[in-house]
């Protein structure tokens, strides 16, 4: 491993910066622990965002799903282009 040149070494400003986006509640538990989910972001280099907004992303669709089904119906089939679960 190579040593990082004298004055480029990683400081506090080099770490990622909170976002500071505000999450306001919805009242539904599922919705609102996803969008608690998007602080994760706030710690994470940009490059780790996409994983969190595509998880995030899935289980809204989810829960936005779970919506249009009652107790004991079969939930609708995907569309074309969605990913499946686990993903």
């Amino acid at each position: 491993m190579t040593e990082p040149m004298p004055g480029t070494e990683p400081g506090p400003e080099d770490e990622p910066l909170p976002l500071g986006v505000s999450r306001t509640p919805t009242g539904r538990a599922e919705v609102d622990a996803q969008l608690e989910r998007l602080a994760d972001v706030d710690h994470l280099p940009a490059d780790g965002h996409i994983a969190v907004y595509e998880d995030v992303h899935r289980e809204l669709r989810s829960a936005l799903t779970s919506l249009d089904t009652g107790p004991g119906e079969p939930r609708p089939a995907q569309q074309p282009g969605d990913r499946p679960p686990g993903r």
